[in-house]
């Protein structure tokens, strides 16, 4: 048994020695793991989002009066004004205008044209 300890302490010191080389081929030995993972994380997790915010950002932006909208809180309406970062919709069977922030806006539903 302490012939196996013995021997396999030999094994690990022959092994631990530094590698001559470049210094670029030691810092992407270290540091090659964390930049994949970081790289896999931007385009699984943060340019997915960023595309949604644009798309999100350009239905907002191109919504005319007379389309309709949901609200983030619920509220559903049809446009009756739009002003520089508002939305004026009116709702319900009284036809109450209400009038809401453009970030507030969820999703907006073109009429279908003739």
């Amino acid at each position: 048994m302490n012939w196996l300890l013995t021997a396999f302490a030999e094994g690990a010191a022959a092994g631990s020695e530094i590698p001559e080389g470049s210094g670029l081929y030691l810092f992407l030995i270290q540091f090659g793991p964390l930049i994949l993972m970081f790289a896999l994380m931007y385009f699984i997790l943060i340019r997915p989002q960023r595309k949604r915010e644009k798309q999100t950002r350009d239905m907002i932006d191109n919504a005319i009066v007379g389309d309709k909208v949901i609200t983030i809180g619920g509220i559903s309406g049809k446009i009756v004004n739009i002003k520089d970062d508002e939305f004026t919709i009116e709702s319900g069977n009284e036809r109450t205008k209400v009038t809401v922030k453009k970030w507030a806006v969820k999703e907006v539903d073109k009429p279908i044209s003739e």
